[in-house]
């Protein structure tokens, strides 16, 4: 079983800017990276999280010479509340890696607090882990806010 992480920020906006950003590839684009100057977003697919529902962000260094796709299903969704998800990867059909995400959102008298709680992977030390879905939380932060100040 794996090791579980948190992360979270708290990022002053309405709920609902902030969990349509969370999941619409027209703003996951703007924010799913950790570091705007090494890294970006070319694209995401993905629908309005329904259980089943399967989305694709794609990760690229910016000088080409890396790059994935982040795919997910998810499984359990409770709109402007809480949305999980299983990591894996689409062949003929979606194939289910055994990571979990599971992300919350409250709100509070400075915004929306977003927590994030993921399976770790084996590859990267968790502090690693941890820095990257920050700086990625962060990102998301910085995106929302700026739509709305």
């Amino acid at each position: 079983m794996s090791k579980k992480l948190t992360v979270s920020v708290t990022i002053n906006a309405p709920l609902a800017t902030v969990w349509n950003a969370m999941w619409n590839p027209e703003h996951i684009v703007h924010w799913a990276f950790a570091d705007e100057a090494t890294w970006h977003c070319p694209w995401a697919r993905g629908e309005e999280p329904q259980v089943g529902g399967i989305f694709t962000t794609r990760m690229e260094a910016r000088d080409g010479s890396f790059g994935f796709d982040l795919t997910a299903q998810y499984t359990e969704v409770t709109p402007m509340k809480s949305m999980s998800y299983t990591l894996g990867e689409m062949q003929e059909y979606f194939l289910d890696a055994g990571r979990v995400v599971d992300i919350t959102f409250e709100e509070a008298p400075e915004g929306v607090l977003v927590t994030e709680t993921f399976d770790a992977e084996d590859v990267h030390p968790e502090d690693m882990q941890i820095a990257g879905w920050t700086a990625i939380l962060q990102n998301l932060k910085k995106h929302v806010e700026s739509l709305w100040q």
